[in-house]
């Protein structure tokens, strides 16, 4: 049996509960990394962590809401103590807002979208760095979007929040290189996720819109950007950093 990519590798998945990240997570587990899942809902972080362990794979739940600088502090905390390390990490968690022109957007919107998007992966990275660097290098994945590549209609704060991933993973890229941290992001397309669910049940007519600029006429599984966020954590991408992955089933080749 081939060796696994993260066996004694622990593994950090913010937004572990649901969707990409829950598939980011049982994807680490099977390939043998102790997860770590920070989220809000603890149901669905139990879930998911006796999902991993029926497989017997090594997994815990840590209840979290990232736009919180003390629950981000104490989650880091809880890492060290239990741990002592920490090799990668996933900054996944995020939300959006329903599909609406920038001038109909609120400022409760505006600071849903930023707090949890940007200043969530922000307040993680800060402390990720120092751990990371302390164990010798390692790598961290950012979840933008192709929306943090380009705009539609209607996704003006989704859009800026990630485009400012993208920002912030390049310039910390440049800052740590040296010390053998690695900082790249993916961008998927829609994705088969309850947040994408949500944004077709406010306009169904975006859905139909959606798939007909995707070459390959569907939405992303889940697992299929879980596996581009593995890949950039394995030993494939060690002379890779401060770059996006775009998984979004050919959508913008089209002009």
């Amino acid at each position: 049996m081939n060796a696994r990519r993260f066996d004694d590798k622990v593994v950090l998945v913010t937004g572990g509960n649901s969707g990409i990240g829950r598939a980011t997570a049982i994807a680490f587990a099977a390939e043998g990394a102790s997860v770590v899942i920070a989220a809000r809902r603890e149901n669905l972080g139990a879930d998911v962590v006796d999902e991993i362990t029926g497989r017997d794979g090594k997994a815990e739940f840590i209840r979290t809401d990232v736009t919180e600088p003390g629950q981000v502090e104490a989650l880091f905390a809880a890492i060290g103590e239990r741990y002592g390390r920490l090799n990668h990490a996933f900054n996944n968690a995020g939300t959006g807002v329903p599909l609406r022109r920038l001038a109909n957007t609120t400022m409760e919107e505006w600071t849903a979208v930023m707090n949890t998007n940007l200043r969530g992966t922000w307040l993680c990275m800060k402390y990720e760095i120092p751990m990371i660097r302390k164990e010798g290098g390692g790598s961290i994945v950012n979840n933008s979007s192709v929306m943090g590549l380009r705009c539609n209609d209607g996704l003006s704060l989704y859009s800026a929040s990630k485009h400012a991933i993208l920002g912030l993973t390049r310039a910390a890229a440049l800052e740590v290189a040296h010390r053998k941290v690695r900082v790249n992001a993916v961008c998927p397309g829609f994705v088969d996720t309850d947040m994408a669910r949500k944004i077709f049940d406010h306009n169904p007519a975006a859905k139909d819109a959606i798939l007909a600029s995707v070459p390959l006429g569907r939405l992303a599984k889940p697992e299929e950007i879980a596996g581009a966020v593995l890949m950039l954590c394995s030993d494939a991408a060690t002379f890779m950093t401060g770059k996006e992955i775009v998984i979004a089933g050919g959508q913008g080749i089209r002009p």
